[in-house]
This record gives structure tokens, sequence and C-alpha cells, in this order.
């Protein structure tokens, strides 16, 4: 049996989603580990101890086990975790060899752990793919003021250069890499996310609707980390342009509802356009819970600046709920404009408005992308995304 580390230093993939370290990559990790140990793997993933009750060792699933290392502060943001990696990676080393393992392929996700995973694999010996899931080169270029540490550029192009194989999830990543960071295309692999069809499915509406106790005759929702990358200030701004009187709710799911400057930020926004009636603030929901909240709504708005993939967007089409997206990153490769949903070239909020009017007030038009937005997503399955990345291994194992 071949026998896997996952490298993920900030994102535990046991950690509440929505919160401020915890979205999409956290998804990623848990489902491909699990995925790769139906086919024969076995993963173990190492992520740095977050809480005091987090127990060294958590079995996941059958042949899947998160393991907590200890390396600076429980409450470390992931900016500050950069000066404990050496720490991390050398406790790592401890437990492994205290254990008596080995790995035959480490797959580091994020630029923290591609740095822990370079000298692994220099150690052990075994080839290394990365997953960067967001490029600091990409970011920076996304939104004006968008700021990133030197070290991080400066690390990112030392592990491309170091690792056997980088993993991206769209074209336009790939495109982005070699462009900016000057890789050959060669050394990256086009795979893509994937969505749990069998959590992610469409619901009764007004089952949905009566179990998130919201029964508004529109609904729009947000879900993700509060973020400024994410642009939800765009879409409490659409809102507020839209003649939706007291029809119209929009839910933000994600983040925490204390003690985020972020949020209270955003709160402060909804108050200054007198919408408080028509926003509704959740926090992080659990994941189980998230399908209600898709099939309630009418529409899902992604406004971000910028995404490498768009995790949401393919949940929210799973659940057959059209989206409305920037038409950023790997966001175009998920929702196709005018048949799952609409994308906007503008961050703005004018033009998110105008496709909030379209789909909010047009049945015939939500009922045709319901069908075709499933249809596509049915497409994008973890089984298949990982039958992908299990032949990249193959080719790196020999």
């Amino acid at each position: 049996m071949d026998t896997i580390a996952f490298i993920s230093v900030h994102g535990c993939p046991d950690a509440r989603l929505g919160s401020r370290e915890a979205g999409g990559m956290n998804v990623y990790i848990r489902k491909v580990a699990i995925e790769l140990a139906d086919r024969g793997f076995k993963v173990d993933i190492y992520t740095r101890k977050h809480s005091e009750i987090d127990s060294e060792i958590i079995t996941l699933a059958n042949n899947v086990r998160i393991i907590h290392i200890t390396a600076g502060s429980h409450a470390l943001n992931k900016n500050e975790v950069y000066d404990h990696l050496e720490t991390f990676t050398q406790n790592i080393i401890s437990f492994v060899n205290k254990q008596h393992l080995r790995y035959d392929l480490i797959q580091s996700h994020y630029w923290l752990s591609g740095s822990v995973g370079s000298i692994l694999a220099r150690i052990w010996k075994s080839p290394h793919f990365i997953t960067f899931h967001t490029l600091a080169g990409i970011k920076v270029r996304a939104r004006f003021g968008e700021e990133e540490p030197l070290v991080r550029f400066t690390s990112e192009k030392r592990i491309m250069k170091l690792v056997d194989r980088i993993v991206a999830f769209t074209e336009h990543e790939k495109q982005a890499i070699a462009n900016i960071y000057g890789i050959h295309l060669d050394k990256i692999d086009v795979i893509p996310c994937g969505v749990d069809i069998d959590l992610f499915k469409p619901i009764d509406k007004s089952v949905s609707r009566a179990k998130i106790g919201i029964s508004t005759e529109k609904i729009a929702l947000y879900v993700g980390r509060i973020d400024p990358l994410k642009g939800l200030e765009i879409l409490l701004r659409a809102v507020a342009l839209l003649d939706a009187g007291k029809d119209l709710s929009l839910i933000v799911v994600g983040g925490e509802l204390a003690d985020d400057p972020e949020m209270m930020r955003l709160q402060s926004i909804v108050k200054e356009l007198g919408i408080q009636e028509h926003v509704v603030f959740t926090g992080s929901v659990e994941q189980e819970q998230l399908p209600f909240y898709y099939n309630a709504a009418d529409v899902c708005v992604v406004p971000s600046y910028y995404e490498s993939f768009g995790l949401v967007a393919l949940e929210s089409m799973a659940c057959g709920t059209p989206v409305i997206a920037s038409r950023v990153g790997g966001l175009p490769s998920i929702v196709k404009n005018g048949h799952t949903g609409y994308l906007v070239q503008w961050r703005c909020p004018e033009p998110f408005a105008d496709r909030l009017e379209i789909v909010l007030n047009n049945h015939s038009i939500r009922t045709a992308m319901k069908k075709s937005a499933r249809h596509l997503a049915m497409t994008m399955q973890w089984s298949e995304v990982t039958e992908h990345l299990v032949n990249s291994y193959k080719n790196a194992l020999g």
C-alpha cells in the first residue's frame, strides 16, 4: 500500500468551515484524502495543532488520519505561522521517526506547507506534489490594495522550482503560474476541485426554507469566508440598489459574528445602506446544513476579486441553484454564462444588481439554469477528480 503525507500547516480538515482560516482548501484536503483511501492509499494529514483540545491523532476515515503537530501558540493566524515552520518541520520528523513511518509521496497544500514539504521530500527522498490553492502573484493583481508578505512571493517561486509536480485547478491558473513565476507548462497538471453530489443535491425549496427559518419571497445567498478579497461589500451595495420592498433576503453564511474587524465593517455598511431588514448574517454553519441554504436560495452570488477555483459555485450548482459570479480566476470554468448562471466582468455593484434582477424576477430562467447547473455538477464528482490525481501520482511513483 502506497502511503501519502499531506502537509497542511494552517488548514485543518477537521476545522469548522467558514471561519477565518477554513474554507475550500479544507474541504478539498478532506474529500481527496478519503477518496485516495478508497483507492488503496494510506493518507496522513499533518496540520498544526490549533486548539488545546485537539487530539494528537484523529482518525478521519479508514486509512486516513489527521496528525496535529505543535508549533507555536494555538491562536496564531496564518501569516504568523511562517516563523514556526522550522519547529513544525522538526516535530513532524520526530513523530515519523518515533512511529517508524515511511511515505512514498508528499502533497503540500498552500505555500507555507510547500516550504515544509520541500525539506521533507529531500530528507525522505519522496516525490513532492503541491497544490497552492491561492497564489500571492495572482491575488495582488486581482484587487487594488491587496498585500502579501515578500517572503510569500519568494517562497512560492522557490517551491515551484523544487517540487516534482504542481497541481493547478484550472487552465487559467496553469497559465498564470507559467507567466508570473516562469515555470514550464510541462511541470503543471490541471486537475479541478470536485463536489459531493450526494450531499449537495436538490431539496424541496419550501422544506429548505422552513429548515433555515427564512421565508421571504426572494432569497439571495453568499457563502464563504469574510475577507475583503471575497467582494461581499459589492454584493451588499448591489442589494441596496434593488427595488425589492420587503420581499428579498440576502443570507450571508460564513465568518465569526463577534470580534472580526471585517465582519464589523460589513455590518456597519449594511446599516449605512439602510438594508438591515434584508440582510441576515448567520456566521459559519456545519457543512451538512449548507445544502438547505443553497436550496432555499433563488440564486447564489460569488462576487470575489479572485478565486483559484470557486468551490461554493460548484456546490450551489450541484443543488440546482444558479450562480452569479465575478468573471475571475477559475469561476468561468464552472459558471457557464447564460446557462448555469451569469458571469459579471466588472467588480462594481450595478452589474451584479442587474443580474440579480433578471434571475430573481424570472422563474423560467431559474428553472432552465437549475437543470443545467445540476447536470454540469454531476460531471465533477470527487471520485473523478481523484482518479486524475491518482494517475499523476502513479507517473511520479513509476
